[in-house]
């Protein structure tokens, strides 16, 4: 019955996947009278308020159970759709972003928990690359979908969002519980679980190594490759293909784990991080359109291989029973290095685009320098 579960989640996700209007948050919150800065600030209060419930929610979820604690953020994450759907001041996007930052932190760990304990640990790769791989399916599907039939129709696409993650907060109800029998039983004090979980042998390095390669691609391929499409003089319909073609190459995450098996997991985790920070050198050297395109396709895909290896490492490496408290710990080290990049990043970029590539390309080579410090024990598939 767990393995139902898989199909669940990968269809959950698919369904969450689908938000509209994302090719125009922008743009919808301002056609609201808000303004930038307005919606900068809202975006800086939801983050911070996250990141102060990652440990709680987490600390929740191992006592009331993953999947009521599911049920509940899926239930909430339609109620803040619907708010967006209605929002008409600062104040409504501010009620829907705040409720948003209860949501994700309480999903955090808890979904990858889920997922990792639905099957036998030597499926867990090939379960994390699916899962991967059905959330970008679900952004793809959207912004086609928005692209034919929603253009510019921005409260319809609201609406249809509001349907999506209506379905998927109802295939919730239908997951099986896959918290251990331990997980009821009186726990450690945070403290102690706190010291434990970090003198596990590479698990600091690795957090900080995930979080610091996934950034800096997010960087590149969703922020700096417009700007590097800009440099190399391409024209907005080419832009939108080479959007289209980087989000299929998102769709590889199910490779992972059969590319693992032949490489090896140390071999694929510092190759695929090596590979990146060529691939952003290479693009702050170059001004050639077609190879700009190719070398962010590159990147999405490489961020797609890894992400499974990484989750499934973490998730193999916690020794309590108390997983969503420590995956939400990860989560809240993991945003607080992402907001540092975003700041450092963002400076680098108005200063010299070329300049900012390249930092990210010194980054993803650190990330492998972090990575050879893991212990990474052979693959089980």
């Amino acid at each position: 019955m767990r393995k139902r579960n898989i199909y669940l989640l990968c269809a959950i996700t698919f369904l969450q996947g689908m938000v509209f209007y994302a090719a125009v948050a922008t743009l919808y919150r301002q056609a609201a009278g808000l303004s930038v800065f307005q919606i900068t600030a809202i975006e800086g209060i939801s983050v911070a308020l996250s990141m102060a419930l990652e440990i709680p929610w987490g600390w929740a979820a191992d006592r009331l159970g993953y999947r009521r604690v599911m049920i509940l953020c899926n239930a909430l994450f339609l109620v803040t759709k619907i708010i967006f759907w209605r929002a008409e001041s600062f104040l409504g996007f501010l009620t829907e972003r705040l409720l948003l930052a209860v949501v994700i932190s309480g999903l955090s760990g808890v979904d990858a928990s889920m997922l990792y304990l639905s099957a036998p640990p030597r499926d867990a790769q090939r379960n994390s690359g699916w899962y991967f791989a059905a959330g970008e399916a679900g952004v793809l599907l959207s912004g086609l979908l928005y692209t034919a039939f929603l253009s510019g129709q921005y409260r319809q696409t609201a609406l249809w969002t509001v349907v999506t993650y209506a379905l998927a907060a109802l295939l919730t109800l239908f997951l099986r519980e896959v918290r251990p029998k331990e997980g009821r039983k009186p726990r450690e004090p945070l403290g102690r679980l706190v010291r434990t979980h970090f003198r596990v042998p590479g698990m600091l390095a690795l957090v900080i190594c995930a979080a610091v390669f996934s950034e800096t691609v997010h960087c590149v391929t969703i922020y700096f490759n417009q700007l590097q499409y800009l440099r190399c003089g391409l024209p907005d319909r080419a832009i939108g293909a080479a959007f289209l073609i980087a989000s299929l190459a998102g769709l590889c995450g199910p490779l992972s784990a059969r590319l693992t098996r032949r490489m090896g997991r140390r071999p694929m985790g510092i190759g695929l991080l090596l590979l990146s920070a060529l691939c952003m050198d290479l693009l702050a050297l170059t001004r050639s359109g077609p190879l700009s395109i190719l070398l962010v396709t590159l990147l999405t895909a490489l961020a797609a291989l890894f992400s499974p290896l990484a989750d499934t490492l973490e998730n193999e490496k916690i020794a309590t029973p108390d997983r969503a408290t420590v995956l939400s710990l990860n989560a809240m080290i993991s945003d607080s290095l992402i907001v540092l990049l975003d700041i450092g990043l963002g400076r680098a970029a108005d200063a010299s685009l070329p300049l900012a590539l390249g930092i990210c390309g010194i980054a993803c080579l650190g990330a492998a320098g972090l990575f050879r410090m893991v212990r990474v024990e052979p693959s089980l598939n």
